[in-house]
């Protein structure tokens, strides 16, 4: 997490800029920061306009204007313009050095799971070494046998009993269990993980990159009459072309998997906060936001509803303006993974409740709950906030999982019950959680449950068997069935008995292996 941060920070000492080390920053200096170079540390722009990405401590794609007065977050990365801004948190009081606090503190308050094995074997090892001795000396003493006969009695009990299969029953499934989720896609960080899983009552999704693709797409070409949409979307594209935005991005990633031939601006000027001015085959064009259309006194028309229409969607519309006129809009947004709302109705038909956080605004955050069939939405959450949500629904006496993909997830992946990350996510929210899934693909939350539930039931298995053959097993060594007439039990075949009972437990966590997850049956 650490990493996230620069080595070094260009600040303005005694008129000069100088490069100094990123512990030597105090608060109150002026930092300078060009285009594509990290923040240093927490502070407020001074001078300057730009764009920054904090995706990477808030995890939202679309990059945020920033103005004299904005505030900057350490770890973030500068876009497109050089600024000055004052620092006014350094060293373990920046925002990302807060993360990792919470990062600590949430691994250290979890507690070890007790063995139901253990348990068992802690009360059960020393009662059968009572009743083994006692079985000895009563058919010593009461029986008047030879101390042979009481011997054999003794050692009978003691190798019958022995706890082989109820050692065997917990680490043998684990060991299957683990197995099949990773060939599965999930990759279970540890016994204790496994148990856990199949507790669970509340799983808490983080939005973007988890439910969503986290990359923005075209998801709209809207046109005014007389103006092809393939056309608006290739003079667009043209004009955004090697842009870093995530917005101009997706429009040229979108033109160039429509085979569209790109033409070269004779005329570009960028307007910090509103979006660009351009110049193509001749065709004089604005895109932007909404804020540019009305600087440059082009109505919007009907094209006003449609707007508030997709941003009530959850899209961002991009006005193109053409010779002075409103030419279309094209809307572009961050779109829900296919496997989002299929895997959501899975863990609801399980009764796990869904809930969904994020820093996104309530509008856009509605939006996408309702596509994939949540009703509990948790929205505008800082990124220090979101362990604190997760700790809300543990009070309620809850086992909460936590899915996420983005450092920002990483301290409620590690107050969660269950952290569950996205493989494809950072390395600190991989580090942070129990479960990783290897995919993007969300049938695997629903496969991990699965998983842990069908294993847990073949723990129990295990322990009642092995349980209940000892229970059986061992008044017939004490030699019950004499007393009636009966045979007496050879410690042979007491010593070969007591090995069928380990290898069934074996055999039995090893039908594990013909696990299927529900979601592939279909």
């Amino acid at each position: 997490m650490m990493g996230l941060a620069p080595k070094t920070a260009r600040v303005i000492r005694d008129g000069n800029e100088q490069e100094i080390k990123l512990d030597a920053v105090m608060v109150g200096d002026i930092l300078v920061v060009r285009p594509g170079e990290k923040m240093a540390v927490d502070g407020k722009v001074t001078e300057g306009l730009t764009s920054v990405d904090e995706s990477m401590l808030t995890g939202e794609s679309m990059p945020v204007e920033k103005k004299a007065g904005d505030a900057i977050i350490g770890g973030s990365i500068n876009k497109n313009g050089t600024i000055q801004y004052r620092a006014e948190k350094v060293g373990k009081d920046t925002a990302l050095a807060q993360i990792i606090k919470l990062v600590e503190d949430a691994q250290g308050s979890k507690a070890p799971i007790a063995k139901l094995a253990d348990t068992i074997s802690g009360y059960f090892v020393p009662i059968v070494i009572v009743l083994a001795v006692l079985a000895g000396l009563a058919w010593y003493f009461l029986g008047q046998e030879s101390w042979i006969f009481a011997l054999t009695i003794t050692i009978s009990v003691l190798v019958i009993a022995c706890p082989c299969a109820l050692g065997l029953a917990t680490p043998t499934a684990i060991m299957v269990g683990t197995g099949k989720g990773a060939e599965n896609g999930v990759l279970i960080k540890s016994g204790t993980a496994l148990e856990v899983t199949h507790k669970i009552e509340t799983i808490v999704f983080d939005k973007t990159g988890t439910i969503t693709e986290g990359k923005p797409k075209v998801t709209d070409v809207l046109v005014r009459d007389g103006i092809d949409p393939d056309e608006l979307l290739l003079l667009a594209a043209s004009a955004e072309k090697g842009s870093e935005h995530p917005l101009g991005e997706a429009i040229v990633r979108d033109a160039e998997e429509k085979g569209l031939s790109l033409s070269k601006p004779s005329a570009f000027n960028a307007l910090p906060g509103f979006g660009i001015a351009v110049t193509i085959d001749g065709k004089e064009l604005l895109l932007g936001n909404e804020k540019l259309m009305l600087n440059h006194a082009i109505g919007l028309g009907s094209f006003a509803e449609t707007s508030h229409s997709l941003a009530e969607q959850g899209k961002t519309p991009m006005y193109i303006a053409m010779d002075g006129q409103l030419a279309g809009i094209i809307a572009v947004a961050d779109t829900v993974k296919a496997s989002s709302a299929a895997a959501i109705k899975k863990l609801r038909s399980m009764g796990i409740e869904i809930a969904m956080i994020t820093g996104d605004n309530k509008r856009t955050a509605q939006a996408i709950a309702n596509q994939v069939g949540i009703d509990r939405v948790l929205s505008e959450v800082l990124p220090e906030d979101k362990a604190a949500e997760v700790k809300k629904l543990q009070k309620d006496g809850r086992k909460v999982a936590m899915v996420g993909d983005g450092v920002n997830d990483a301290p409620a992946l590690a107050q969660a019950d269950i952290g569950i990350a996205i493989g494809s996510g950072t390395d600190v929210a991989i580090e942070s959680a129990d479960i990783v899934l290897m995919k993007s693909d969300l049938m695997a939350v629903a496969t991990a449950v699965e998983l842990s539930k069908a294993t847990i039931k073949n723990i129990k298995e295990n322990l009642f068997w092995a349980f209940a053959y000892n229970v059986l097993g061992i008044p017939v060594a004490m030699g019950i069935l004499h007393v009636f007439g009966g045979p007496l039990l050879n410690p042979m075949i007491a010593g070969a008995a007591m090995s069928f009972s380990s290898v069934s437990v074996v055999l039995n966590a090893l039908r594990l292996k013909g696990f299927k997850p529900s979601v592939s049956k279909r």
